[in-house]
């Protein structure tokens, strides 16, 4: 005969074969979100047909329906909306447990997720990771340089840097300086084009760089400002700020880029035009990550990187580049683009 607590975990079980598996339920969940299997299947990296195979899976196993296909995506029914809720309170539960699972890890040791815009990733923290590597050489940092913005209480990241301030409650954000976006141009282009003198010279005998990519502004200050198509005007358009800043600097075009970029990026011409504007620099975090150890001195350490005390490019307050060599006192900036052009060495610093 059974004891009472054998008998009790006995009626606590589920029936058999009916055990959920997570990666299905998660493989549902992405699907009822992004609602398309196909755009599911991009963001998971996966098939759509592995995705179908899941579901289907899990819809055999309870023996009901949970979604619909249809032209332009999937629909939820009445018990897909019921599993949905359930999935949503597993993938929480999931995440509480992860999190509780990090803070037992030995501190400062173990892997830390940094999540940013691809520009500021790429052009400024990437090289600045390499001090704090050094310092906490037990630390592996997961960095992900995209334009749209980390789910961090999906613990997409454990830390994000983002340039749209996060809209949700549970989160913690804080505000680590702005970024300032003008109008540059390479001396290769100016040898060609002659120097952009005003928005109506730009307009009618110049060629401008376009990126196109969220969290940018640069679709709506085209629309500001432009006042004619872009086919004859724009030379390029890119989604990602490293294609950006290479095609400014190769002269195929006049290009909006952060003040601070010809301390990194060679010898670019800032443009006396008042069309400037500037976007906050955002970082989030799950309120528990910061009692992770490790999580708390990359969070600590990112504030740092932006700190416009420092760096004066990241203050609220609008420096014309050309000043900027007055205001900054730190180390040398590294040229990322050694090896690629004659300059070795910014002229700040």
């Amino acid at each position: 005969m059974h004891s009472p607590e054998r008998r009790g975990a006995h009626l606590r079980a589920h029936p058999a074969g009916r055990t959920p598996q997570w990666d299905s339920v998660r493989i549902f969940l992405e699907v009822a979100r992004i609602g398309s299997f196909r755009a599911a299947a991009l963001e998971l990296n996966a098939s759509a047909n592995y995705l179908r195979k899941h579901i289907l899976q899990l819809e055999s196993t309870y023996k009901t329906t949970l979604m619909t296909r249809h032209v332009d995506g999937i629909r939820l029914t009445p018990e897909g909306m019921q599993v949905l809720e359930a999935a949503k309170r597993m993938e929480e539960a999931s995440f509480g447990l992860d999190r509780t699972l990090s803070q037992s890890t030995p501190a400062l040791s173990g892997e830390v997720r940094f999540a940013i815009t691809e520009g500021l990733g790429t052009f400024w923290v990437a090289p600045r990771l390499i001090e704090f590597q050094r310092v906490y050489p037990g630390l592996l940092v997961d960095l992900k340089c995209e334009m749209r913005s980390a789910d961090v209480l999906r613990l997409e990241a454990d830390v994000a840097v983002q340039l749209e301030e996060p809209d949700k409650p549970d989160l913690m954000r804080v505000k680590i300086g702005r970024m300032h976006i003008m109008p540059f141009v390479s001396p290769s282009y100016v040898e060609i084009y002659g120097m952009p003198k005003d928005e109506d010279d730009i307009r009618q005998n110049h060629r401008i760089v376009l990126q196109d990519a969220d969290q940018t502004k640069a679709q709506h200050m085209y629309d500001l400002h432009a006042g004619r198509p872009q086919v004859g005007f724009v030379a390029m358009r890119n989604n990602v700020s490293s294609a950006h800043v290479w095609a400014v600097a190769k002269g195929a075009g006049i290009g909006w880029l952060p003040t601070y970029i010809p301390a990194i990026a060679g010898p670019l011409i800032p443009l006396e035009l008042d069309i400037k504007f500037s976007l906050d620099i955002w970082l989030t975090y799950h309120p528990d990550a910061k009692r992770i150890p490790r999580v708390k001195q990359l969070i600590d350490w990112t504030i740092q990187a932006f700190d416009g005390r420092k760096y004066p490019w990241f203050r609220d307050e609008f420096i014309h580049p050309d000043d900027l060599q007055k205001s900054y006192k730190g180390e040398p900036l590294v040229n990322l683009f050694a090896g690629f052009m004659k300059e070795t060495r910014s002229k700040i610093g």
